[in-house]
């Protein structure tokens, strides 16, 4: 068992482990840690704690100390700096006529760096932007080209449910969505249906992923053979995962009969396929 302390950079963002040393960390504090891209301040999510040592992917950098009045007037002078780097960048883009967006900026609590995230439909030359931004700043300057999810992350928003982001509020890193799970869970593959402000399929589908495939094992699908209370074979039409009420066209009857998935014993059970034209026409809703 190790000793760790939870540490997050941005809202909605990755938790990081820290070692605490003999500092004791309360939530909501504010910590100063050294990270791959320098010094850092981060808020402190998960108080001092024990996990097991397989939890922990490489060794522990220890947090060099909890914030203070200095250190937090450091933090909000970065803010102003990163809104006045995304002005003077947005300005340099126009000028040189680069097909790009900028996202977001984000200072280094050390000042030693400066990072400009943006997105393009294609790869974009920006070495005279870089030598740009330096002369101004005089500081290391790095650009970073993120996707769409990566955006919506960033800039956050509302939801068709009508809630903040998943991505913003509370996701640390994205989990991989398919195109089967919207198939599995019922959903009309219309990708305006399917898919996220951001242009990609709704996190939301692989969050409530289990729990279909949990009704799945036990809910005869479109196409089974089942046989109903009366002793009728038939096939089913139409499955309501959440209900559990079956649709079923019995060989003694035009007329289609409801049943509930525990009156029905199964015969043959049929699969759920994607054809060739589906996967290909909404590929790319599965990218990041």
């Amino acid at each position: 068992m190790k000793e760790i302390v939870g540490i997050r950079f941005k809202d909605g963002g990755k938790v990081y482990y820290f070692s605490p040393a003999d500092i004791k960390a309360k939530t909501g504090d504010m910590a100063i840690v050294e990270t791959v891209r320098g010094i850092e301040c981060g808020e402190v999510v998960i108080a001092n704690k024990q996990i097991d040592d397989s939890e922990i992917n490489s060794p522990l950098k220890p947090i060099i100390r909890i914030a203070d009045e200095k250190d937090l007037e450091n933090v909000a002078k970065n803010k102003q700096r990163e809104k006045e780097a995304f002005r003077i960048c947005e300005e340099k883009i126009r000028l040189r006529k680069l097909k790009m967006n900028l996202v977001d900026v984000e200072c280094t609590f050390d000042n030693n760096k400066l990072l400009f995230y943006f997105t393009a439909e294609s790869r974009v030359d920006f070495r005279e932007l870089v030598k740009d931004l330096a002369s101004v700043f005089r500081t290391r300057i790095e650009l970073r080209q993120i996707g769409v999810r990566d955006e919506a992350k960033v800039l956050g928003g509302l939801g068709i449910c009508g809630r903040e982001f998943c991505c913003k509020s509370y996701m640390g890193d994205f989990q991989p969505v398919s195109i089967k799970m919207a198939k599995e869970q019922g959903l009309s593959l219309n990708p305006t249906k399917i898919s996220g402000t951001c242009g990609r399929l709704m996190c939301c589908l692989k969050n409530e992923q289990n729990a279909y495939e949990a009704l799945l094992k036990i809910t005869p699908k479109v196409g089974a053979l089942v046989v109903t209370p009366d002793g009728v074979k038939g096939k089913v039409e139409d499955s309501n995962l959440i209900t559990g009420k079956l649709r079923i066209k019995t060989e003694k009857s035009e007329v289609p009969v409801t049943l509930d998935r525990s009156e029905v014993k199964l015969l043959k059970d049929a699969e759920i396929k994607l054809n060739r034209e589906e996967l290909k026409a909404l590929k790319k809703l599965e990218d990041k």
